[in-house]
Protein backbone atom coordinates (compact mmCIF):
# COMPACT_ATOMS: atom_id res chain seq x y z
CA UNK A 1 0.00 0.00 0.00
CA UNK A 2 1.28 3.35 -1.00
CA UNK A 3 -0.15 6.57 -1.05
CA UNK A 4 0.06 8.43 -4.14
CA UNK A 5 -1.35 11.81 -5.93
CA UNK A 6 -4.53 11.44 -8.79
CA UNK A 7 -4.21 14.24 -11.18
CA UNK A 8 -7.05 14.20 -13.80
CA UNK A 9 -7.05 16.65 -16.72
CA UNK A 10 -10.41 17.23 -19.09
CA UNK A 11 -9.89 19.52 -22.13
CA UNK A 12 -6.76 18.56 -22.75
CA UNK A 13 -8.48 15.29 -23.73
CA UNK A 14 -9.80 16.86 -26.97
CA UNK A 15 -6.12 17.76 -28.31
CA UNK A 16 -6.22 14.65 -30.98
CA UNK A 17 -2.67 13.93 -32.08
CA UNK A 18 -1.65 17.59 -30.63
CA UNK A 19 -2.86 16.09 -27.13
CA UNK A 20 1.10 14.24 -25.86
CA UNK A 21 2.48 18.48 -26.39
CA UNK A 22 -0.28 19.41 -23.71
CA UNK A 23 0.53 16.15 -21.69
CA UNK A 24 4.33 16.56 -22.01
CA UNK A 25 3.31 20.39 -20.77
CA UNK A 26 1.37 19.92 -18.16
CA UNK A 27 3.71 16.75 -16.31
CA UNK A 28 6.75 20.08 -16.57
CA UNK A 29 4.47 22.54 -14.71
CA UNK A 30 3.22 20.09 -12.24
CA UNK A 31 6.98 19.38 -11.79
CA UNK A 32 7.37 22.86 -11.59
CA UNK A 33 4.71 23.34 -8.85
CA UNK A 34 6.28 21.12 -6.50
CA UNK A 35 9.72 22.12 -6.56
CA UNK A 36 11.05 22.55 -3.14
CA UNK A 37 8.49 19.87 -1.10
CA UNK A 38 10.76 16.80 -1.84
CA UNK A 39 11.41 14.17 -4.90
CA UNK A 40 8.67 13.11 -6.82
CA UNK A 41 7.99 10.75 -10.08
CA UNK A 42 5.70 11.79 -11.95
CA UNK A 43 3.86 9.31 -14.39
CA UNK A 44 0.95 9.44 -16.71
CA UNK A 45 -0.90 6.15 -17.79
CA UNK A 46 -4.52 6.40 -19.44
CA UNK A 47 -5.35 9.39 -19.00
CA UNK A 48 -4.22 9.97 -15.47
CA UNK A 49 -1.30 11.53 -13.81
CA UNK A 50 0.08 9.97 -10.98
CA UNK A 51 2.48 11.59 -8.20
CA UNK A 52 4.46 9.14 -6.34
CA UNK A 53 7.25 10.76 -3.23
CA UNK A 54 10.20 9.41 -3.35
CA UNK A 55 10.73 10.38 0.15
CA UNK A 56 9.44 9.89 3.82
CA UNK A 57 7.38 12.71 4.96
CA UNK A 58 6.36 14.30 1.68
CA UNK A 59 3.86 17.01 2.59
CA UNK A 60 0.39 15.89 0.66
CA UNK A 61 -1.60 18.64 1.92
CA UNK A 62 0.73 21.06 0.74
CA UNK A 63 1.05 19.38 -2.38
CA UNK A 64 -2.23 19.38 -3.21
CA UNK A 65 -2.86 23.38 -2.32
CA UNK A 66 0.14 24.06 -4.87
CA UNK A 67 -1.69 21.36 -7.50
CA UNK A 68 -5.15 22.88 -7.76
CA UNK A 69 -3.39 26.04 -8.62
CA UNK A 70 -2.01 24.56 -11.68
CA UNK A 71 -3.92 25.15 -15.15
CA UNK A 72 -4.77 22.31 -17.21
CA UNK A 73 -5.73 19.89 -13.96
CA UNK A 74 -9.40 19.22 -13.08
CA UNK A 75 -8.82 17.72 -9.83
CA UNK A 76 -7.05 15.73 -7.28
CA UNK A 77 -7.19 13.12 -5.20
CA UNK A 78 -5.38 11.60 -2.59
CA UNK A 79 -5.13 7.75 -2.93
CA UNK A 80 -4.08 4.37 -2.01
CA UNK A 81 -2.20 2.62 -4.73
CA UNK A 82 -2.67 -1.39 -4.21
CA UNK A 83 -2.58 -4.10 -5.76
CA UNK A 84 -5.40 -5.45 -7.99
CA UNK A 85 -6.41 -8.10 -5.40
CA UNK A 86 -9.56 -8.02 -4.11
CA UNK A 87 -9.09 -9.28 -0.33
CA UNK A 88 -6.37 -6.30 -0.76
CA UNK A 89 -9.28 -3.96 -1.80
CA UNK A 90 -10.91 -4.64 0.69
CA UNK A 91 -8.05 -4.46 3.53
CA UNK A 92 -7.25 -1.16 1.92
CA UNK A 93 -10.94 0.64 1.49
CA UNK A 94 -11.36 -0.29 5.37
CA UNK A 95 -8.70 1.82 6.57
CA UNK A 96 -9.37 4.48 3.50
CA UNK A 97 -13.22 4.77 4.94
CA UNK A 98 -12.14 4.81 8.70
CA UNK A 99 -9.83 7.77 7.98
CA UNK A 100 -12.43 9.46 6.16
CA UNK A 101 -14.61 8.94 8.63
CA UNK A 102 -12.62 10.77 11.63
CA UNK A 103 -11.81 13.40 8.68
CA UNK A 104 -15.77 14.27 8.32
CA UNK A 105 -16.32 14.26 12.19
CA UNK A 106 -13.33 16.74 12.60
CA UNK A 107 -14.95 18.64 9.92
CA UNK A 108 -18.36 18.62 11.08
CA UNK A 109 -17.10 19.64 14.61
CA UNK A 110 -14.75 22.35 13.87
CA UNK A 111 -17.97 24.05 11.54
CA UNK A 112 -19.88 24.00 15.19
CA UNK A 113 -16.48 25.37 16.89
CA UNK A 114 -16.64 22.19 19.14
CA UNK A 115 -13.38 20.20 20.14
CA UNK A 116 -13.42 16.70 18.25
CA UNK A 117 -13.16 13.66 19.98
CA UNK A 118 -12.05 10.09 17.99
CA UNK A 119 -15.04 8.16 19.48
CA UNK A 120 -17.49 10.68 18.56
CA UNK A 121 -18.78 8.71 15.72
CA UNK A 122 -22.54 9.86 14.56
CA UNK A 123 -25.53 7.54 15.17
CA UNK A 124 -25.30 6.72 11.21
CA UNK A 125 -22.77 7.84 7.92
CA UNK A 126 -24.19 7.31 4.59
CA UNK A 127 -22.16 5.93 1.57
CA UNK A 128 -21.94 4.35 -1.56
CA UNK A 129 -19.21 2.52 -3.44
CA UNK A 130 -18.42 3.35 -6.99
CA UNK A 131 -15.94 1.13 -9.25
CA UNK A 132 -13.99 1.55 -12.53
CA UNK A 133 -12.14 -1.69 -13.68
CA UNK A 134 -9.59 -0.47 -16.72
CA UNK A 135 -8.43 -3.75 -16.64
CA UNK A 136 -10.68 -6.06 -18.22
CA UNK A 137 -8.27 -8.96 -16.68
CA UNK A 138 -9.68 -8.28 -13.62
CA UNK A 139 -12.21 -11.34 -12.85
CA UNK A 140 -14.83 -8.91 -10.99
CA UNK A 141 -16.96 -6.63 -12.98
CA UNK A 142 -17.34 -3.24 -11.32
CA UNK A 143 -21.30 -3.56 -9.96
CA UNK A 144 -19.99 -6.73 -8.53
CA UNK A 145 -16.85 -4.89 -6.90
CA UNK A 146 -19.36 -2.47 -5.25
CA UNK A 147 -21.63 -5.00 -3.92
CA UNK A 148 -19.17 -6.90 -2.34
CA UNK A 149 -17.02 -4.17 -0.90
CA UNK A 150 -20.37 -2.36 0.17
CA UNK A 151 -21.35 -5.59 2.36
CA UNK A 152 -17.87 -5.91 3.35
CA UNK A 153 -17.92 -2.35 4.72
CA UNK A 154 -21.11 -2.51 6.20
CA UNK A 155 -20.01 -5.24 8.59
CA UNK A 156 -17.07 -4.31 9.81
CA UNK A 157 -18.46 -0.47 10.07
CA UNK A 158 -21.66 -0.73 12.34
CA UNK A 159 -22.22 3.34 12.18
CA UNK A 160 -22.46 2.91 8.40
CA UNK A 161 -25.68 2.33 5.79
CA UNK A 162 -25.70 2.79 2.11
CA UNK A 163 -27.15 5.98 0.00
CA UNK A 164 -26.54 5.22 -3.48
CA UNK A 165 -28.60 9.08 -4.40
CA UNK A 166 -27.07 11.43 -1.17
CA UNK A 167 -24.39 9.66 0.40
CA UNK A 168 -21.98 11.34 3.28
CA UNK A 169 -19.35 10.35 1.09
CA UNK A 170 -18.22 7.87 -1.96
CA UNK A 171 -15.88 5.15 -1.70
CA UNK A 172 -14.12 4.67 -5.54
CA UNK A 173 -12.43 1.71 -7.06
CA UNK A 174 -10.24 2.58 -9.89
CA UNK A 175 -8.89 -0.80 -10.90
CA UNK A 176 -5.84 -0.26 -13.81
CA UNK A 177 -2.72 -1.63 -14.32
CA UNK A 178 -2.89 -1.10 -10.03
CA UNK A 179 -5.87 -0.37 -7.97
CA UNK A 180 -6.62 3.17 -6.59
CA UNK A 181 -8.61 4.02 -3.62
CA UNK A 182 -9.70 7.54 -2.75
CA UNK A 183 -12.87 9.03 -1.15
CA UNK A 184 -12.08 12.84 -1.66
CA UNK A 185 -11.70 14.47 -5.15
CA UNK A 186 -10.65 18.31 -4.89
CA UNK A 187 -11.67 20.19 -7.76
CA UNK A 188 -9.15 22.58 -9.59
CA UNK A 189 -9.39 24.90 -12.13
CA UNK A 190 -9.66 23.23 -15.47
CA UNK A 191 -7.87 25.32 -18.25
CA UNK A 192 -4.71 23.88 -20.73
CA UNK A 193 -1.57 24.34 -18.98
CA UNK A 194 0.42 27.61 -18.82
CA UNK A 195 3.14 28.04 -22.14
CA UNK A 196 0.85 25.88 -24.75
CA UNK A 197 -0.63 29.53 -26.01
CA UNK A 198 2.35 31.41 -26.33
CA UNK A 199 3.12 34.52 -24.36
CA UNK A 200 0.80 37.62 -23.49
CA UNK A 201 1.67 41.16 -21.61
CA UNK A 202 -0.73 42.22 -19.40
CA UNK A 203 -1.80 45.97 -18.43
CA UNK A 204 -1.52 45.86 -14.54
CA UNK A 205 -2.90 48.25 -12.97
CA UNK A 206 -3.45 47.98 -8.70
CA UNK A 207 -7.39 48.01 -9.22
CA UNK A 208 -9.29 44.70 -9.24
CA UNK A 209 -9.69 43.92 -12.73
CA UNK A 210 -6.58 43.52 -14.50
CA UNK A 211 -5.32 40.69 -12.12
CA UNK A 212 -8.33 38.30 -12.80
CA UNK A 213 -8.09 39.11 -16.46
CA UNK A 214 -4.52 38.12 -16.79
CA UNK A 215 -5.80 34.95 -14.33
CA UNK A 216 -8.60 34.07 -17.20
CA UNK A 217 -6.00 34.42 -19.87
CA UNK A 218 -3.28 32.29 -18.30
CA UNK A 219 -6.06 29.72 -17.57
CA UNK A 220 -5.87 29.62 -21.62
CA UNK A 221 -2.85 28.18 -21.44
CA UNK A 222 -0.60 31.60 -22.13
CA UNK A 223 2.71 32.40 -20.45
CA UNK A 224 1.83 36.06 -18.79
CA UNK A 225 4.29 38.99 -18.50
CA UNK A 226 2.97 42.31 -16.79
CA UNK A 227 3.47 46.17 -17.51
CA UNK A 228 2.61 48.17 -14.88
CA UNK A 229 2.52 51.99 -15.13
CA UNK A 230 3.90 54.01 -12.35
CA UNK A 231 3.99 58.00 -11.48
CA UNK A 232 5.78 59.03 -8.79
CA UNK A 233 5.46 60.76 -7.16
CA UNK A 234 1.81 61.50 -7.53
CA UNK A 235 1.67 57.76 -6.81
CA UNK A 236 3.72 56.18 -3.66
CA UNK A 237 5.85 53.47 -3.05
CA UNK A 238 3.42 51.35 -1.12
CA UNK A 239 1.45 51.70 -4.67
CA UNK A 240 4.17 49.61 -6.58
CA UNK A 241 4.69 47.60 -3.49
CA UNK A 242 0.84 47.18 -3.74
CA UNK A 243 1.05 45.73 -7.66
CA UNK A 244 4.13 43.77 -7.10
CA UNK A 245 2.20 42.13 -4.25
CA UNK A 246 -0.65 41.27 -6.80
CA UNK A 247 1.90 39.69 -9.60
CA UNK A 248 2.82 37.47 -6.60
CA UNK A 249 -0.69 36.28 -6.25
CA UNK A 250 -1.03 35.71 -10.14
CA UNK A 251 2.49 33.90 -10.01
CA UNK A 252 0.80 30.99 -7.35
CA UNK A 253 -0.63 30.19 -10.78
CA UNK A 254 1.67 31.31 -13.37
CA UNK A 255 5.41 30.52 -11.57
CA UNK A 256 6.71 33.29 -12.25
CA UNK A 257 5.82 36.92 -13.54
CA UNK A 258 7.97 39.12 -15.46
CA UNK A 259 7.12 42.53 -14.32
CA UNK A 260 8.14 45.16 -16.26
CA UNK A 261 7.49 48.91 -14.01
CA UNK A 262 6.93 51.83 -16.55
CA UNK A 263 8.06 55.37 -15.43
CA UNK A 264 4.71 56.75 -16.50
CA UNK A 265 4.87 60.55 -14.93
CA UNK A 266 6.18 62.73 -17.85
CA UNK A 267 3.99 61.19 -20.30
CA UNK A 268 1.33 62.00 -17.91
CA UNK A 269 2.20 66.10 -17.56
CA UNK A 270 2.44 66.44 -21.49
CA UNK A 271 -0.74 65.38 -22.24
CA UNK A 272 -2.71 66.65 -19.02
CA UNK A 273 -0.66 69.71 -19.92
CA UNK A 274 -1.60 70.30 -23.56
CA UNK A 275 -4.83 67.82 -24.19
CA UNK A 276 -8.36 68.71 -23.40
CA UNK A 277 -9.35 67.39 -20.09
CA UNK A 278 -12.16 65.61 -21.72
CA UNK A 279 -9.46 63.56 -23.86
CA UNK A 280 -7.39 63.16 -21.31
CA UNK A 281 -8.34 59.75 -20.39
CA UNK A 282 -8.21 58.19 -23.93
CA UNK A 283 -4.80 59.83 -25.05
CA UNK A 284 -3.24 58.51 -21.60
CA UNK A 285 -4.64 55.02 -22.39
CA UNK A 286 -3.70 55.21 -26.09
CA UNK A 287 -0.18 55.68 -24.54
CA UNK A 288 -0.07 53.19 -22.45
CA UNK A 289 -1.20 50.62 -25.50
CA UNK A 290 1.78 51.83 -27.17
CA UNK A 291 4.75 51.48 -24.55
CA UNK A 292 3.11 47.81 -23.72
CA UNK A 293 3.32 46.78 -27.49
CA UNK A 294 7.07 47.83 -27.37
CA UNK A 295 7.83 45.78 -24.54
CA UNK A 296 5.49 42.99 -26.05
CA UNK A 297 7.43 43.15 -28.56
CA UNK A 298 10.59 43.03 -27.17
CA UNK A 299 9.79 40.10 -24.95
CA UNK A 300 8.71 37.56 -27.57
CA UNK A 301 4.49 38.48 -26.56
CA UNK A 302 2.61 38.45 -29.40
CA UNK A 303 -1.10 39.94 -27.61
CA UNK A 304 -2.01 42.62 -24.90
CA UNK A 305 -4.29 41.73 -22.11
CA UNK A 306 -6.64 44.00 -20.13
CA UNK A 307 -9.34 44.67 -17.31
CA UNK A 308 -11.74 46.58 -19.42
CA UNK A 309 -15.32 45.73 -19.02
CA UNK A 310 -17.77 46.84 -22.02
CA UNK A 311 -19.73 50.40 -20.54
CA UNK A 312 -18.00 49.95 -17.04
CA UNK A 313 -16.14 53.39 -17.07
CA UNK A 314 -16.27 55.96 -19.59
CA UNK A 315 -13.20 54.96 -21.28
CA UNK A 316 -14.84 51.40 -21.80
CA UNK A 317 -17.15 52.59 -23.96
CA UNK A 318 -17.35 50.85 -27.47
CA UNK A 319 -15.83 54.19 -29.00
CA UNK A 320 -13.32 54.37 -26.67
CA UNK A 321 -12.20 51.03 -27.22
CA UNK A 322 -11.92 51.34 -30.79
CA UNK A 323 -9.89 54.47 -30.64
CA UNK A 324 -7.37 52.27 -28.06
CA UNK A 325 -7.36 49.69 -30.02
CA UNK A 326 -6.10 51.68 -33.06
CA UNK A 327 -3.12 52.78 -31.09
CA UNK A 328 -1.66 49.00 -31.53
CA UNK A 329 -1.22 46.26 -34.08
CA UNK A 330 -1.16 43.51 -31.92
CA UNK A 331 -4.40 41.91 -30.74
CA UNK A 332 -5.63 42.77 -27.79
CA UNK A 333 -7.29 40.07 -25.23
CA UNK A 334 -10.46 41.33 -22.71
CA UNK A 335 -11.57 38.45 -21.08
CA UNK A 336 -13.72 40.32 -18.91
CA UNK A 337 -15.87 42.21 -21.58
CA UNK A 338 -18.92 41.26 -20.93
CA UNK A 339 -18.92 41.02 -17.10
CA UNK A 340 -20.27 43.06 -14.64
CA UNK A 341 -18.33 44.16 -11.45
CA UNK A 342 -19.93 41.56 -8.96
CA UNK A 343 -18.94 38.86 -11.61
CA UNK A 344 -15.30 40.37 -11.73
CA UNK A 345 -14.95 40.36 -7.14
CA UNK A 346 -16.15 36.45 -7.54
CA UNK A 347 -13.29 35.85 -9.49
CA UNK A 348 -11.04 38.06 -7.53
CA UNK A 349 -11.93 36.78 -4.10
CA UNK A 350 -11.76 33.28 -5.64
CA UNK A 351 -8.24 33.43 -6.83
CA UNK A 352 -7.48 35.87 -3.71
CA UNK A 353 -6.31 38.76 -5.55
CA UNK A 354 -8.96 41.08 -4.41
CA UNK A 355 -8.04 41.74 -0.84
CA UNK A 356 -4.93 43.00 -2.30
CA UNK A 357 -6.61 45.27 -4.76
CA UNK A 358 -9.06 47.23 -2.54
CA UNK A 359 -5.54 48.57 -0.49
CA UNK A 360 -6.26 52.31 -0.70
CA UNK A 361 -3.05 53.32 -2.54
CA UNK A 362 -3.65 55.44 -6.03
CA UNK A 363 -2.30 54.29 -9.22
CA UNK A 364 -1.48 56.05 -12.19
CA UNK A 365 -5.04 55.72 -13.24
CA UNK A 366 -6.42 57.24 -10.58
CA UNK A 367 -4.67 60.68 -11.23
CA UNK A 368 -4.89 63.31 -13.84
CA UNK A 369 -8.67 62.36 -13.83
CA UNK A 370 -10.86 63.77 -16.00
CA UNK A 371 -13.82 65.11 -14.25
CA UNK A 372 -16.43 64.32 -17.81
CA UNK A 373 -14.56 62.71 -19.96
CA UNK A 374 -15.63 61.92 -23.57
CA UNK A 375 -17.25 59.20 -24.02
CA UNK A 376 -17.35 58.45 -27.82
CA UNK A 377 -14.14 60.03 -28.80
CA UNK A 378 -13.56 60.08 -32.68
CA UNK A 379 -9.91 58.77 -33.68
CA UNK A 380 -9.05 61.93 -36.19
CA UNK A 381 -9.41 64.22 -33.25
CA UNK A 382 -7.47 62.20 -30.85
CA UNK A 383 -4.77 61.67 -33.71
CA UNK A 384 -5.04 65.74 -34.24
CA UNK A 385 -4.02 66.47 -30.25
CA UNK A 386 -1.15 63.43 -30.21
CA UNK A 387 0.42 65.47 -32.99
CA UNK A 388 0.87 68.63 -30.63
CA UNK A 389 2.23 66.20 -27.82
CA UNK A 390 5.94 64.92 -27.85
CA UNK A 391 4.53 61.64 -26.77
CA UNK A 392 7.27 58.90 -29.09
CA UNK A 393 10.68 60.82 -27.45
CA UNK A 394 8.52 60.41 -23.91
CA UNK A 395 7.69 56.68 -24.34
CA UNK A 396 11.10 55.95 -25.83
CA UNK A 397 12.34 57.34 -22.64
CA UNK A 398 10.00 54.81 -20.62
CA UNK A 399 10.91 52.09 -22.44
CA UNK A 400 14.28 52.54 -21.71
CA UNK A 401 14.22 53.44 -17.60
CA UNK A 402 12.18 50.45 -17.26
CA UNK A 403 12.40 48.53 -14.48
CA UNK A 404 11.92 45.01 -15.22
CA UNK A 405 11.66 42.18 -12.21
CA UNK A 406 10.96 38.57 -11.66
CA UNK A 407 8.00 37.62 -9.27
CA UNK A 408 7.70 34.54 -7.49
CA UNK A 409 5.27 33.35 -4.97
Amino acid sequence: MKKVILVRYGEIMLKGLNRPVFEDRLVSNIKKSLNGLGKVAVKRSQARIYIEPAEEGFDFDKAVDRLVKVFGIVSVSIVLKIKSEFEEIKRCSLIMVQEHIDTLIRRNAMKQGAAPMSRDVPASISFKAEAKRGDKSFPMQSPEICSELGGYLLDNIPALKVDVHDPDFIIYVEVREHTYIYCDIIPSNGGLPIGTNGRAVLLLSGGIDSPVAGWMMAKRGLEIEAVHFYSYPYTSERAKDKVISLARILARYCYRIKLHIVPFTDIQLEINNKCPEDQITIIMRRAMMRISQTIAEKNGAMALITGESLGQVASQTLHGLAVSNAAVTMPVFRPLIGMDKNEIIDIARRIDTFETSILPYEDCCTVFVAKHPRTRPKLDDILNHEKGLELQELMDKAVRDTETIIVTE
